[in-house]
Parts: C-alpha cells; structure tokens; sequence
C-alpha cells in the first residue's frame, strides 16, 4: 500500500485528490493539511511514501516543505502539484529534491501512475528540462564576498550548491545538524541572501563557468 498526504489549501481540491486516490487498492491517503507548517510538523510522523504538496500556500511554499521534510526523512518523495509553468519554481523544486513539478490540469490517471512512479524510486523531472535549467543557474561576476566565508562556511556553500540537506552535509563533515544550521544561517548572512536555494543556484552559476569559490 502506498502511502500519500496532501497539502493543499484549498478543502475542495483535497476532497477531489482524496476521492481520486482511494478509490485506488493501492493508494491510501495518511493525511491532509491546508498549512505548510503543519504539514512539515506532522509529515515526518505519519511516514508517507509520496506527498502532493501545492506549491503556494498562505503561509509558505510546498517546495519548502519538500526540502524540510526530506532533511529528516529523505525516503517521502515530493511532488510539487501547482497552477503555475514557472521556471523558477521548477528549479526551486528541483533544489528541494521534489522527485516531480506537475500542473493542476494533469489527468487524475497520470497523477495516480505519477505516485507509483516515485513512490518506486523513480523521478518525474526530465534530464533534459534538468539539463536546461541548470545551464540557466547563476549569472554573477566574481564576488568578494566569497572572501568573508571561512573554509568550513565555504564547505558548507558547496555542498548548499551539491543539494544536500542540512542532515547530509552534517554527515559528510562530521558535524551535529544545529552546528550546520548555524552555519547555512552565517553563510547566508555574509552573502547578503535570505534562502538557501539562492545560493545553490548562485554557486550552480560559478560552477558552469568553472569559477571556484576559493
């Protein structure tokens, strides 16, 4: 059985994912929220295999609540479900370690074929719209402010870049999760930039022209 939860803030378009889902014998539905903190609250606890997360929701993003719940149980698979074709959204998506970006005028068969798909470990993203995007990421000069980084802080911004969650650099480096935290927070601080996936995507940008952050 298939486990799935819903985060939508709409109470409508949860009813008619619900009903389109459970009517599968394969397919059950955990749980549903209209809120992004909730959700990222009670995710982790209830261990879906797939989430359907609305990318904009009044209190935040599904994207972040992708790359929330997979820093602490990267087995959920994320699909984004939204109205909106936004490349930027895509590639936030994409940062986040959504396994799919899917427009709300999908066929409710393809989105049931769609959660089998992750929920076996599959990936929806084409490798070439990946391929497109990141071509795309990143247009700076080099920057100075790079100079203000420590080596660890620098450590800590490529492997930002690389997509790995505060849990995995943690690992990588031998570091508690908070220490991390505390340093993905400085970092961002001394680069003048609120969320973790400007600097992925500005690093992304130094990479495709072989610039280093040394």
């Amino acid at each position: 059985m298939i486990r799935v939860f819903l985060l939508d803030d709409h109470e409508v378009v949860r009813r008619g994912l619900r009903e389109l889902l459970e009517v599968e014998d394969d397919l059950e539905v955990v749980g549903e929220s209209g809120s992004a903190q909730e959700a990222t609250r009670r995710i982790p606890a209830l261990r879906p295999h797939v989430m359907i997360l609305d990318a904009r929701l009044p209190d935040g993003s599904g994207i972040d609540v992708c790359r929330d719940v997979r820093s602490v149980d990267p087995s959920v698979a994320g699909i984004v479900l939204t109205s909106f074709d936004d490349d930027e959204a895509l590639r936030s998506a994409v940062l986040a370690g959504a396994a799919g970006y899917l427009l709300k005028d999908i066929r409710g068969s393809r989105l049931v074929d769609s959660i089998r798909q992750v929920a076996a470990g599959e990936s929806l993203l084409d490798d070439s719209v990946v391929s497109r995007l990141r071509a795309q990421w990143g247009h700076d000069v080099e920057d100075p402010r790079l100079k203000g980084l420590s080596p660890q802080e620098r450590r800590i911004l490529e492997h930002i870049a690389e997509g790995l969650t505060n849990r995995q650099i943690g690992e990588v480096l031998g570091l508690a999760e908070k220490t991390v935290k505390n340093y993905v927070t400085s970092v961002l601080a001394k680069l003048g930039m609120e969320r973790r996936t400007q600097a992925a995507v500005y690093m992304a940008g130094k990479e495709r022209r072989g610039e280093s952050p040394h």
